[in-house]
């Protein structure tokens, strides 16, 4: 149990440094702060269901599609949740490209250097409580 609320707890950390980073980078892509709450659970939520979706499609129909799965997922999680939140903007279809990578770049980042720094200490601390 531990285990999955630590890996949910890295999964929305690294998804909002993602939309974060976008954010910051990007000038025609903004998020309010109220919205940047909603904007990650949404987008971690399309994720979530997409990828596998997206997956299976692409093994089935689509196999040169596999390397980009997660550029894709992350494409139509960012459209998604542009469609439902209304304090999140994109911009210009060079904005739409630059997120989708700078999400992606941000989010792989995040969950590999999360686990190893931070919530490794917090859960050896967890343990010997």
């Amino acid at each position: 149990m531990i285990r999955f609320l630590i890996s949910t707890a890295v999964y929305l950390v690294a998804n909002a440094i993602g939309l974060l980073i976008a954010a910051l980078l990007l000038p025609g892509f903004s998020i309010d702060a109220l919205s940047f709450i909603v904007a990650v659970a949404i987008f971690s939520l399309v994720q979530t269901v997409l990828g596998p979706l997206i997956t299976k499609i692409a093994l089935k129909n689509f196999p040169q599609l596999m390397g980009g799965i997660a550029l894709v997922t992350i494409f139509i999680g960012l459209f998604v949740t542009e469609m439902v939140t209304t304090g999140m903007q994109i911009g210009g279809i060079s904005n739409w490209l630059a997120a989708t990578l700078l999400v992606w770049l941000g989010s792989l980042i995040a969950s590999i250097l999360l686990p190893m720094y931070v919530f490794t200490q917090a859960v050896e601390k967890v343990r010997q409580h």
